[in-house]
């Protein structure tokens, strides 16, 4: 069995897309899922499986969430290795930056032209690089005012999810 890390896209923003850590729990189970774990309340869910196509356990998490939230929730999946080096990795995209770390994870492995023009969009203040499915949002001003957004991302790159770096080191510290 393999342990993969599930980002869930946009639960738990407003009132209408709540989707309760016990709900994520039981529908991933539901999936056929095991040693399933969630850290914090915005969708980051371990999980053991059989499988190996990430494309397989995205849909399969994708109908169990739908049919348990009665909404969609765009599911990015990703091995617990992946997690580990998109950490290893965080510390030579930011060097001397001194502002704040997200990381949008996207569904699907961007194209190089694709990943050249979320990376052009930036300037020394706040800027993005493409490492595979991940890419490092790098922002001086508070993020609402930020030159790059998970939006800028999703427009170029396709469905992507972000969060902190602090957030993506404590699931590989708990989960690698």
């Amino acid at each position: 069995m393999a342990t993969y890390v599930a980002f869930l896209r946009a639960i738990n923003l407003g009132a209408t897309r709540k989707f309760a850590k016990g709900d994520i729990i039981a529908a991933t189970e539901a999936a056929g899922f095991s040693d399933v774990a969630t850290h914090i309340n915005t969708g980051n869910v371990r999980l053991a499986t059989s499988l190996r196509s990430r494309g397989k356990i995205g849909a399969a998490l994708e109908a169990a969430f739908l049919e348990r939230a009665g909404f969609e929730v765009p599911t990015m999946v990703f091995t617990a290795k992946e997690i580990c080096a998109i950490v290893d990795d965080a510390e030579k995209v930011a060097a001397g930056h001194g502002g704040t770390h997200y990381v949008s994870l996207l569904k699907d492995e961007p194209t190089a032209a694709a990943a050249n023009q979320i990376e052009q969009l930036g300037d020394e203040r706040d800027f993005a690089r493409v490492r595979g499915r991940a890419v490092h949002l790098l922002v001086t001003d508070p993020y609402r005012h930020a030159r790059l957004s998970n939006a800028d991302v999703e427009k170029a790159l396709g469905v992507a999810t972000n969060r902190n770096l602090r957030v993506i080191r404590a699931l590989a510290e708990k989960w690698c």
